[in-house]
């Protein structure tokens, strides 16, 4: 597995990454979103530069210009609820893709033990198309490898790209060991470690509930 962290290089983006982790910050869930699906269009222009490209002629009012522009199909796929915001700035950028929507949760049988459920699916054929699996919190990995699993029961993507916000190193040694050897993982930042609970720290805390508002 191929392993982009973007912030390595300082950009920009930092000012975004600082602001969805600043408590102070996160009581504009209105902010948060916004935040969280500008990140989404950095990491979109980064995921671009590994596309196939073909050359096409386009008529100006002056004359012809060849340009090179994307050869793949996609297809955006977030984990419900949190994905949404990182969905929507994946999806400025790559219009033309096509959507899928999963829930997946923690379904804890102990205080600190939990399976992964999904429960919901909504997806279009993955034959011979580039899947962008998109969650804004890679903890453990074990969401992110369920749903892949779900999604490719029938049939399997040419290439897959995980894409997520902030990553913590457990999460992204479980992928290595438990996904397809091409798979391709792009994180805009990589955390020190995983609580007692799972919860990566110092993370940013519960990225749906900054967004959408606390659950019950």
């Amino acid at each position: 597995m191929k392993i982009t962290e973007v912030s390595e290089q300082p950009s920009i983006l930092n000012k975004y990454l600082a602001q969805i982790r600043d408590v102070n910050v996160q009581k504009d869930s209105m902010r948060f979103r916004r935040n969280i699906e500008r990140i989404g269009e950095f990491l979109a222009q980064e995921v671009s530069k590994t596309f196939r490209y073909k050359s096409v002629k386009i008529t100006t009012p002056l004359g012809i210009k060849e340009v090179m522009l994307p050869d793949e199909k996609i297809v955006i796929a977030s984990v419900l609820r949190a994905g949404l915001p990182l969905h929507n700035g994946l999806l400025n950028i790559f219009d033309d893709a096509e959507n899928a929507f999963v829930s997946a949760y923690r379904k804890y049988t102990s205080e600190t033990e939990f399976e992964i459920a999904v429960e919901y699916l909504a997806m279009p054929s993955l034959k011979d198309k580039t899947l962008l699996l998109v969650d804004p919190m890679l903890a453990t990995g074990r969401s992110l490898k369920a749903v892949y699993d779900v999604m490719t029961r029938r049939e399997r993507p040419v290439k897959t790209h995980i894409i997520s916000v902030i990553a913590a190193p457990e999460g992204i040694t479980y992928l290595q060991q438990n996904m397809p050897g091409d798979t391709n993982l792009w994180v805009a930042d990589i955390d020190d470690y995983l609580d007692e609970h799972s919860y990566i720290v110092p993370g940013l805390g519960d990225a749906g509930d900054l967004a959408y508002g606390r659950k019950i």
